[in-house]
């Protein structure tokens, strides 16, 4: 069962004010829908509006009580790993034809690289021209 964080707003009180909108009843469904449009946004998805009694002061030793609309929201804990359900997919089919490439084992491929570029034989060191073998220096004694 996945866990949800609630967020809980006042509802507005006024319209707001945007062109070509015009009556109260317009600029105050305005005023929702930015709100809500808005938490969306963030993640919050809308549950329902609440009028919840609110006790508040009144002068200096007074109480009063007020009723507020409240708007709820609620989104998946970020924490909550319940929610992850991963689909597992098809294992892949092997029905494809052999190809001509490399086939995934390094080791082999580089094996027969090397049977296939190879000279069938080759020289001793002794038996290399003497260009290609490193040049001593002749040492100077005082």
């Amino acid at each position: 069962m996945p866990r949800y964080e609630y967020k809980v707003v006042p509802a507005p009180k006024k319209g707001l004010k945007s062109k070509d909108i015009k009556g109260a009843e317009a600029r105050f469904s305005h005023a929702l829908e930015v709100q809500m449009n808005s938490l969306a946004s963030e993640g919050w998805e809308y549950q329902r509006a609440e009028t919840l009694p609110s006790t508040e002061r009144a002068g200096l030793t007074g109480t009063t009580q007020a009723w507020r609309n409240m708007l709820v929201f609620r989104r998946p804990n970020a924490g909550d790993t319940s929610a992850f359900n991963p689909e597992l997919l098809p294992a892949p089919q092997d029905d494809a034809p052999a190809q001509d490439g490399p086939t995934g084992d390094d080791k082999s491929d580089a094996e027969s690289a090397e049977q296939n570029t190879a000279p069938a034989s080759t020289p001793a060191a002794s038996e290399q021209p003497k260009s290609k073998q490193p040049k001593s220096e002749p040492s100077t004694k005082d």
